[in-house]
């Protein structure tokens, strides 16, 4: 149950910061989230392709394929669910499931995913994120150290 929590809790709190993005005025933007230091920036930001704007100009595809790599993370998820263990797996799972659908649902209804704010460090001030695009990242991360500490113990 904690699980499926996880997934509606990060689903919900990401949407609901997009709800309070969308709802201000464009021109507020781009301001520091106060209390960071200056170390995050705000902003309203539609993304109505993959990152980076890739394949913007072709919207059924920018729909369909996160459907299908979502519809495919649920099943793991919900297999998962069913197995004894495999406790990392599982929370990395959520985490990701969190994310995607969150994104999804920006895809499919709003047709492009709100991103809000931006880390000021080296690189990454260029890039705009979104809760649900953080926890997808830890989620795929979480998942990438447990498969290779399972290489290194030759599991």
């Amino acid at each position: 149950m904690f699980l499926i929590g996880l997934v509606l809790v990060i689903l919900v709190v990401d949407l609901g910061i997009k709800d309070t993005i969308e709802e201000s005025d464009s021109a507020a933007f781009p301001k520091e989230l106060e209390g960071s230091g200056g170390k995050i920036l705000l902003h309203k930001n539609h993304n109505d392709g993959f990152p980076f704007g890739f394949l913007r100009t072709r919207p059924e595809l920018v729909r369909g394929i996160p459907l299908v790599i979502t519809s495919a993370v649920a099943g793991v998820f919900v297999w998962l669910l069913s197995k004894k263990g495999h406790g990392a797996e599982k929370i990395s799972f959520a985490m990701i499931l969190g994310g995607a659908l969150s994104n999804l649902y920006d895809r499919m209804v709003r047709h492009y995913v709100v991103d809000y704010f931006s880390i000021q460090w080296k690189w990454l001030k260029k890039v705009v994120f979104n809760l649900g695009d953080i926890f997808i990242f830890l989620g795929t991360g979480i998942l990438f150290i447990q498969e290779v500490i399972h290489m290194i113990k030759g599991e």
